[in-house]
């Protein structure tokens, strides 16, 4: 672990291997739920000294991208919320999500600590994907009541779930990885028995981003 602190330990001072690698799953699995809400808080943070960001994640400190991702932010609290608007909401941004939580897990180590940067990048990355599929997949099925309640409380837990993931990582990076290892199993569960869900997006997906057959 000592040479592994000093391979590391340029990416920020003050931080030790286990929280770096504890905000990098924060910022991979956060990037599946609530994407511009991680960019945001993230920056926001370093913006306002609550936390030293390792010079990769120091861009989103720039008011242009706090700006930005606080109006997509703005604008995917509402849809996160309206029924049938949240998963198509979801659809289109799958293609976002999963890249953009390996590259910001990534980032934490920065380009200088090689293997470490892509044990990184496919960690935040499975972490994407795993927390996008479970979302994606339980909306798809809350979504088959007509009540709007159970969704607008689904897209609350989101809401206060990220920021709070956020914060133990850096505060309690330990207890992070415990309830990180505890929220995952629920996910599995959660996308294993709404399977046929999911695949029912999928297929929208391919349908969406399949080109058009030709005319004869």
């Amino acid at each position: 672990m000592g040479q592994v602190g000093q391979v590391v330990a340029p990416a920020v001072a003050g931080l030790d291997t286990t929280q770096l690698l504890a905000v990098a799953a924060a910022l991979g699995w956060a990037s599946g739920l609530r994407l511009y809400l991680v960019v945001f808080l993230t920056g926001l943070a370093g913006w306002l000294g609550w936390v030293p960001l390792p010079a990769g994640l120091q861009l989103l400190q720039n008011p242009l991208v706090l700006g930005t991702a606080g109006l997509m932010l703005f604008i995917e609290f509402f849809a996160d919320k309206i029924p049938g608007l949240d998963s198509l909401w979801d659809l289109v941004h799958s293609v976002v999500r999963i890249p953009a939580g390996a590259a910001l897990a990534a980032a934490v180590f920065g380009a200088d600590a090689g293997a470490w940067t892509m044990v990184a990048a496919l960690m935040g990355g499975t972490l994407a994907a795993t927390s996008q599929a479970a979302k994606t997949t339980t909306r798809a099925a809350i979504n088959t009541s007509p009540e709007p309640f159970s969704n607008i409380g689904a897209s609350l837990l989101g809401d206060v779930a990220v920021p709070g993931m956020l914060w133990l990582s850096w505060a309690h990076p330990v207890g992070f990885f415990i309830a990180l290892a505890i929220v995952l199993v629920v996910m599995v569960a959660l996308i294993a028995v709404f399977w046929r869900f999911l695949r029912a997006v999928l297929r929208k997906l391919r349908e969406v981003f399949s080109p058009a057959p030709a005319q004869g």
